[in-house]
C-alpha cells in the first residue's frame, strides 16, 4: 500500500516557503514524489553493507541494524531552516512514537548528503543543535560515492543549487528485513501518519513469532490506539475487555464441542 501522499503538500509548501530561491528537483516534483512512492516495498539489499560512520566515528551499516523497524531521513548539515525543523518534528514523532509502541521497538537513522562536509563531525553537531540525545538515533555521514545509490534506494531526490539544495522532506519507514514500507512527508504530519505503519511494521513482526509473547504483543499493539483529544496515543483498556471475553465464549463453545463429541465417541 502507498503512503505518504497527505503530506506531501505541506512539503512542497514548506520547501517553496522557507526556499524560495531553489528549484525543482530534476524532473520536478511529480517526478520526485514518482522517485519517492516508487521505492516502496524495495529491499535495501544493494545498500545495506554501504559503509556509515557515527558522529562518535564509529562503523555502522544499514544491515546491522535489521531486526526492528527503522526510519530513515536525509539531511544536510548546512540547511539552517528546512532540514532543522523537519528534523525536531520528526524528533517529537519519534518520541511520542517509543512511548507508544516501546522505547526499543525501532531505530532512526538521519544520513548527511552534502558530502564532504556532512562529516561525522557536523552530523553529531547537527543532533546537538536539535537536541536528540536518543541512543537508538544515529546521524551518519557516508562517502561521496555512496550517496547516489543511497539516496536512489530510499527514493529520495536532491538537485544542488545556488542557495543549497532542493529536496523533497521525507522519512521513510523500513521493516525488520529491510523493506521500504512507507513514506511519511513534510514537517507537519500528522502523528498517526507516523505511528501507523510503524504499528502495522511490528504487528505483522509480532505475528510471525508463534510464541505467548508474541501473541501478547499483537495484543497490546492492537488495543494501542490514538485519541484525537489529546494528540496522543494510549492503551484502549476496553479492547482487552473484548478480546478477552470473546476468546473466552470461543473457548467455552470448543470445550462443550469437544466433551459432546467424546461423548458420542464413547458411546
Amino acid at each position: 500500500m502507498r503512503r505518504g501522499w497527505p503530506g506531501l503538500a505541506l512539503a512542497l509548501a514548506l520547501a517553496g516557503a522557507v526556499m524560495p530561491a531553489l528549484a525543482q528537483p530534476a524532473g520536478g516534483w511529480n517526478e520526485a514524489l514518482r522517485a519517492s512512492q516508487d521505492a516502496i516495498g524495495r529491499p535495501l539489499d544493494a545498500v545495506a553493507a554501504v559503509p556509515l560512520r557515527d558522529a562518535s566515528q564509529r562503523p555502522i551499516t544499514l544491515g546491522a541494524l535489521r531486526g526492528r523497524p527503522l526510519v530513515v531521513s536525509f539531511v544536510y548539515t548546512g540547511c539552517f531552516e528546512a532540514c532543522p525543523v523537519a528534523t525536531r518534528q520528526l524528533a517529537s514523532a519519534v518520541r511520542d512514537a517509543r512511548a507508544a509502541l516501546g522505547a526499543d521497538s525501532f531505530d532512526v537513522v538521519s544520513i548527511g548528503f552534502n558530502q564532504p562536509f556532512d562529516t561525522p563531525e557536523a552530523m553529531g553537531s547537527f543532533a546537538r543543535q536539535a537536541r536528540i540525545a536518543d541512543p537508538r538515533w544515529h546521524f551518519v555521514s557516508a562517502d561521496a560515492r555512496d550517496v547516489p545509490a543511497l539516496a536512489s534506494a530510499f527514493g529520495f531526490t536532491f538537485r544542488p543549487t545556488a542557495a543549497g539544495f532542493d529536496h523533497i522532506t521525507q522519512a521513510t519507514i523500513v521493516d525488520a528485513a529491510g523493506v521500504v514500507q512507507a513514506q511519511v512527508y513534510g514537517v507537519d504530519f500528522e502523528l498517526p501518519q507516523f505511528v501507523r505503519p510503524l504499528k502495522e511494521v511490528l504487528m505483522g513482526q509480532a505475528a510471525g513469532r508463534a510464541s505467548v509473547e508474541g501473541l501478547w504483543e499483537r495484543v497490546r499493539l492492537y488495543c494501542t490506539v490514538y485519541d484525537p483529544s489529546s494528540g496522543r496515543y494510549r492503551l484502549n483498556y476496553s479492547l482487552f475487555f473484548e478480546i478477552f471475553t470473546g476468546a473466552t465464549v470461543l473457548g467455552g463453545i470448543a470445550w462443550v464441542l469437544l466433551r459432546e463429541w467424546r461423548r458420542r465417541a464413547v458411546a
